[in-house]
C-alpha cells in the first residue's frame, strides 16, 4: 500500500498544471533528474547484462571511448539536478526518485560496471534500444510540440501518457522478436525467388534518390491497403482500434499499436521493399525516415497547410484520421502521399480545421493487457461519447 502511494504521489507530480511546476519551483530540476538518473540505470543495467538487455547494432555506440564517461556525467547530472529540486520543491518526491534510481545505478557500478557472466540464449531486450529511441524522438519533438502546439493546453504528461509509454517499451525492448517475426516472409521469399536475380541487380542499379523515391510510394500504397483494410473488416479492426483509442494526440500517441498489428504491418510493408533488390542503405534510410515521420503525423503540432496537405502527409491530415466526428471515420489512410486517398476516395481535409476529439466510441480497456485480448474479447459497445456530426 506505501509502495502504491508512494508511485501515485509521483505520478500526481509529474502530471502537474503548468502553475505549480513553473521555471524555479524544482518541477524542472526534478523530471529532468528523474529522466537521466532513468537513462543512467537503464545504459548501467545494458552495460552489465549485455546478452539480456543489449542490442548488438548499438554495439558501436558502447564502444566508443567516451561512452562510459558519458554515462558517468548523466549520473553526475541526475544527482545535481535531484538535490536542486529537493532543495526547490516543498513536494519532494521527484527528487528524491530520482537520487534514489542514480544511487542504485552507482551501486550496479555506475559507468564502470563490468558484464556480469549470463548465458547466452540468443534472445534480448532492447533496454538501451528503447532509452536511446526515447531520448533522441522526445528531445526532437517534445519541443516542437511546445514551440508550435496545435492543442496549446496539452501538457507533456497528458491524459494516457503512461499507457502509451509502456507501448512504447514494449515496441522496442521487444525489437528483436518483433524484427524476426516481421522479416520472416521477406526471408521466406528471396529464398524461393533466385530466379529475380536480373530484376534485382537492375534496381539496385538505379540511383540512390530514385530507389528512395520509389520506395517512399510502394510501401505508401502497401501500407495504404493494409490500413484501409483495418478499418474494413471488423476482426482486424479489433487490433487497429487499439491504436484508435488514444485520446491525445501527440509524438508518442502513435507507439500505441497492439503487437499482432506491428507485425502484420511490418511484415506486408518490408515484404516488396526487402525482396525487390533495393540497396541496405535505401532500406535503412526509409525505416530512419518513416520512424521519424509517423512520430511526427502524430505530434501535437499546429499549422494548417493547406495546400501542402493535398501531396504530403501534415499532422492536420492523420489527426483528421484519428478524429471522432463521423466526418472522420474512415478517411486519410495515406502515411507519406494524401494523393493516394484522392485517387481512391478517402480524402478528407477540410480548410484550416482540425478534429474536435480524437478516440473511437468503443468500449476498449484502459490496461494493457486488456487492450492485448480485445481483438478476441470485444463486444462492439458502444461508449457515451457520442461522434460529433
Amino acid at each position: 500500500m506505501a509502495r502504491r502511494d508512494y508511485l501515485n504521489t509521483l505520478m500526481r507530480d509529474l502530471e502537474s498544471h503548468t502553475e505549480v511546476r513553473r521555471f524555479g519551483s524544482g518541477w524542472l530540476s526534478g523530471f529532468f533528474g528523474l529522466l537521466f538518473a532513468i537513462t543512467g540505470f537503464f545504459l548501467v543495467i545494458a552495460l552489465r547484462f549485455p546478452d539480456w538487455f543489449a542490442t548488438p547494432e548499438l554495439e558501436i555506440v558502447k564502444n566508443w571511448t567516451g561512452f562510459r564517461g558519458f554515462v558517468h556525467l548523466i549520473l553526475l547530472v541526475s544527482y545535481g539536478l535531484a538535490l536542486l529540486s529537493l532543495l526547490l520543491r516543498p513536494r519532494k518526491v521527484l527528487g528524491l526518485t530520482a537520487l534514489m534510481i542514480g544511487l542504485v545505478a552507482a551501486l550496479l557500478g555506475g559507468a564502470n560496471v563490468q558484464p556480469a557472466e549470463t548465458r547466452d540464449w540468443g534472445i534480448f531486450f532492447g533496454l538501451d534500444f528503447f532509452i536511446v529511441n526515447l531520448l533522441v524522438t522526445g528531445f526532437m519533438f517534445a519541443p516542437l510540440e511546445r514551440a508550435f502546439p496545435h492543442r496549446r493546453a496539452q501538457r507533456l504528461f497528458r491524459t494516457e501518457w503512461r499507457e502509451d509509454l509502456f507501448y512504447y517499451l514494449v515496441s522496442t525492448m521487444f525489437v528483436q522478436i518483433l524484427s524476426f517475426l516481421a522479416l520472416a516472409p521477406q526471408a521466406f521469399v528471396n529464398d524461393h525467388t533466385s530466379s529475380w536475380a536480373a530484376f534485382r541487380a537492375g534496381v539496385a542499379s538505379l540511383p540512390w534518390i530514385v530507389q528512395f523515391a520509389i520506395v517512399l510510394v510502394a510501401s505508401d500504397f502497401v501500407q495504404y491497403w493494409f490500413h484501409r483494410s483495418f478499418h474494413k473488416f471488423p476482426f482486424l479492426w479489433g487490433f487497429h482500434a487499439i491504436h484508435h483509442s488514444a485520446k491525445s494526440m501527440d509524438w508518442l500517441a502513435g507507439s500505441r499499436m497492439h503487437f499482432v498489428e506491428i507485425i502484420l504491418l511490418r511484415s506486408i510493408t518490408s515484404l516488396p521493399l526487402f525482396t525487390l533488390g533495393f540497396a541496405p542503405s535505401v532500406m535503412q534510410a526509409y525505416i530512419g525516415f518513416v520512424y521519424v515521420w509517423s512520430s511526427l503525423l502524430h505530434a501535437n503540432v499546429g499549422g494548417s497547410f493547406n495546400r501542402l496537405g493535398h501531396w504530403l502527409a501534415t499532422p492536420r491530415f492523420h489527426h483528421w484520421h484519428h478524429g471522432l466526428e463521423r466526418e472522420a471515420f474512415d478517411v486519410n489512410f495515406a502515411i507519406h502521399f494524401p494523393w493516394l486517398d484522392k485517387i481512391f476516395g478517402t480524402f478528407h481535409l477540410p480548410k484550416d480545421r482540425w478534429p474536435q476529439n480524437y478516440g473511437i466510441p468503443e468500449d476498449v480497456p484502459k490496461a494493457y493487457w486488456g487492450q492485448f485480448l480485445y481483438p478476441w474479447t470485444r463486444t462492439g459497445k458502444k461508449t457515451d461519447e457520442t461522434p460529433a456530426e
